[in-house]
């Protein structure tokens, strides 16, 4: 009937605000999560080129990121997520620094021991004279 059609209509109204505070929450939840897994994966493979001050302060971030995901405030979430964000700016910094360097080390031939110089003639051989004669 018309009534129950303008009483879902006010009804999903009523909700739409917390509908989409709840989408807020949700999503700031999966990026917090997403940057916890990613951050640990990358300590766990490159954290021993960071300084100790600086691993600590990213354990640290995760850390208070973690205590925050156990409540439900989306801001508060965001805010953490930020920071750590920050924190593992410093892993990056690290990891394009030894790469750099690594391209750098492959780049520069050693005391020439691998930079052997090959001079060779050649001569180009046309097949179908051979196949005529």
């Amino acid at each position: 009937s018309e009534e129950d059609i303008e009483k879902m209509v006010s009804e999903a109204e009523e909700f739409a605000a917390e509908d989409q505070k709840r989408r807020a929450q949700v999503e700031a939840r999966n990026q917090a999560d997403s940057l916890i897994h990613s951050t640990e994966k990358s300590l766990s493979e490159h954290g021993d080129s960071l300084s100790g001050e600086d691993r600590a302060a990213i354990d640290a971030a995760i850390a208070e990121l973690r205590t925050t995901l156990e409540g439900d405030d989306a801001d508060a979430i965001q805010s953490k997520t930020e920071a750590l964000a920050l924190a593992s700016q410093k892993l990056g910094e690290a990891l394009y620094k030894a790469q750099q360097e690594q391209a750098s080390d492959a780049a520069a031939p050693g005391d020439g021991e691998d930079a052997t110089v090959v001079d060779a003639d050649f001569e180009e051989v046309d097949d179908s004279k051979d196949k005529s004669a």
